[in-house]
């Protein structure tokens, strides 16, 4: 039953990061209000071309990775830095979402607890 609920919560979490890598790409969902301070850090971030695109893409990689139960281990691993960098940003910026972080951040936390013998062999020294 426990793997169940996880494969269905991290198909709509992996489908989450798609949809937000995606998003970074064509902008096709409104931005929220900003505050001034959020307006200069986004600016920040413009003037990095890289970074966006590079975070997009390991949403859109990692989301697919975590969404299918064979490859969720990597997914879990390549979407976690991601996730931490979320969590970061709303702890320091905007702690009025940090429930939904928390919950994602469980997720793919739990994903990594699930699948830890997978790691196991990367982690052991001889």
């Amino acid at each position: 039953m426990k793997n169940k609920i996880l494969t269905a919560l991290c198909i709509l979490f992996g489908l989450m990061m798609i949809n937000s890598g995606l998003n970074k790409f064509f902008n096709y969902m409104p931005m929220p209000e900003m505050s001034e301070e959020m307006m200069q850090i986004m600016g920040g971030f413009m003037t990095i071309k890289w970074i966006f695109p590079l975070v997009a893409i390991v949403e859109i990689i990692g989301g697919a990775l975590i969404a299918f139960p064979k490859t969720r281990a990597l997914g879990a691993i390549v979407i976690l830095p991601v996730m931490v960098g979320i969590f970061v940003h709303h702890i320091v910026h905007d702690m009025s979402t940090i429930g939904i972080v928390l919950v994602l951040l469980g997720i793919n936390i739990w994903a990594i607890v699930a699948n830890w013998n997978k790691y196991l062999p990367i982690i052991k020294s001889e």
